[in-house]
């Protein structure tokens, strides 16, 4: 059998099984009728606690980005899309493409003249302008989801502060947009231009919840949907939700420390079979020169990278630790 048709069986090996688990992956009905059962108990419930909870479930399936729902699930350009927008970038998705592409095709030239090999060429190409372009976006979507982070207690605080001084809370939010500087700002002056063309603030607070999929302003939404389904001091409110914020900030900050080793040691035990194999092809070219051109030692070598991709995979998983 030759490496084309090797690659092509293993293709549709990983497409049969993908097949598989999108089939055999649905909804459960046996869960769906206990949140059914459950929603409908506490529905008639006369516990206050029992009311409380269904206005929080109530709150939370309100808030859920129904936007990215979609569109991951029907169309993948809006998804796209919407990923490129949450990096603040003025990107569209036919640029991301482009790039992509320009990069793959640059890698799969240079890997051509240096190994002669069409196929591992085009591999090496794909899998460099599918993942180089991703990761950069995934940088920059984090970036700047930490700076949101990092200055959104101080605007629930100026909120709070506007709030106990009598301004409503449109106006609250224009002060938000116009005192804090960096994301947090331009999201609070995206809600508040919404708002002024005639959109409700419940439709503004979705379609930037939807936009931004952070938690924390999820949190936010849900405090300001809660007060509105049970009344009571709103300023009272987000100012605990500032504080519990804070908080939490400071409990990732102590999980980043308390983790920096395991995550160190996952990074070199991960690079280490990659460095040794670029050090060996720069001190002896001719003994690693097989995976460059037999074909057996080729598929090898693709399928031992794949097999190492998911170990640094599963590796990162186990030191990631949320909050």
């Amino acid at each position: 059998m030759s490496i084309l048709q090797t690659v092509m069986v293993s293709g549709g090996i990983l497409l049969l099984l993908v097949l598989l688990y999108e089939l055999f992956s649905g909804p459960s009905v046996g869960k769906a009728t206990k949140r059914r059962l459950q929603t409908v108990r506490y529905r008639h419930s006369d516990n206050a606690d029992a009311r409380v909870e269904n206005q929080l479930k109530k709150a939370i399936a309100a808030r859920k980005p129904r936007l990215h729902a979609a569109a991951g699930s029907q169309s993948r350009m809006q998804a796209l899309a919407l990923r490129l927008d949450r990096t603040g970038k003025k990107w569209s998705a036919q640029q991301y493409l482009y790039v992509s592409l320009g990069v793959a095709l640059m890698v799969s030239v240079i890997a051509f003249i240096q190994f002669g090999n069409f196929l591992l060429a085009l591999m090496v190409g794909l899998l460099v302008g599918a993942g180089l372009p991703h990761m950069a976006v995934k940088r920059l979507i984090n970036k700047r989801t930490g700076a949101f982070n990092t200055k959104f207690p101080d605007a629930i605080e100026l909120l709070v502060r506007g709030l106990r001084s009598g301004l409503p809370v449109t106006e609250t939010l224009s002060v938000v947009a116009q005192e804090v500087p960096g994301p947090v700002g331009e999201e609070f002056k995206s809600i508040v231009e919404r708002t002024r063309i005639g959109r409700t603030l419940d439709e503004s607070l979705q379609e930037t919840a939807d936009k931004l999929s952070i938690p924390e302003f999820n949190f936010f939404c849900i405090t300001l949907a809660i007060q509105r389904e049970t009344g009571g001091n709103l300023a009272e409110t987000l100012s605990n939700l500032a504080d519990v914020l804070r908080k939490r900030a400071q409990m990732k900050l102590k999980i980043r420390a308390m983790s920096s080793e395991s995550k160190a040691s996952a990074y070199i035990v991960g690079a280490l079979p990659f460095l040794v194999f670029a050090m060996i092809s720069w001190i002896n070219p001719d003994y690693v020169a097989g995976f460059f051109t037999e074909q057996r030692l080729i598929v090898a070598g693709l399928g031992g990278m794949v097999w190492m991709s998911i170990g640094v995979f599963i590796m990162a998983k186990m030191v990631s630790f949320e909050i």
